[in-house]
């Protein structure tokens, strides 16, 4: 079986500070690679998304620490809208999968610049993958 593309560990050891080493390559690569043949999740769909993790990178940079908590509470409204997109079918399930997954997976501001890092990564790939939208 298959392991789920949508599933990306973004730290080979948390606990040092230690990133997966290949995931801004190869598991970026294979995300986009699977995405990109699906219904749906055209560019400017996910340009919105993307641009929405990197609005809030940016305010988690000059938020002070205390106020984490509220960058992290729309963080996670991306999985609502994620949902909704697919309803609309502007986004695939996989895509609402990446989002939900990711989303979990950011704990602190650096979590969140991983993220933002991963999905940049991606749609550099999903450009090459997906040419024309």
């Amino acid at each position: 079986m298959r392991p789920d593309v949508t599933k990306i560990q973004f730290w080979a050891n948390r606990e040092r500070g230690i990133l997966n080493p290949t995931i801004f390559s190869k598991e970026a690569r294979e995300l986009s690679r699977t995405l990109s043949g699906q219904k749906g999740n055209k560019r400017t769909q996910l340009r919105k998304f993307y641009d929405e993790v990197l609005r809030l990178e940016q305010d988690a940079k000059k938020t002070p620490e205390e106020k984490w908590p509220n960058i992290l509470a729309r963080l996670h409204l991306l999985i609502p809208k994620a949902a909704y997109a697919q309803g609309r079918e502007l986004v695939s399930p996989e895509f609402v999968k990446f989002i939900q997954n990711s989303v979990e997976e950011v704990k602190t501001p650096q979590n969140l610049a991983v993220f933002a890092n991963l999905f940049e990564a991606f749609m550099g790939f999903y450009k090459m993958d997906r040419p024309r939208d």
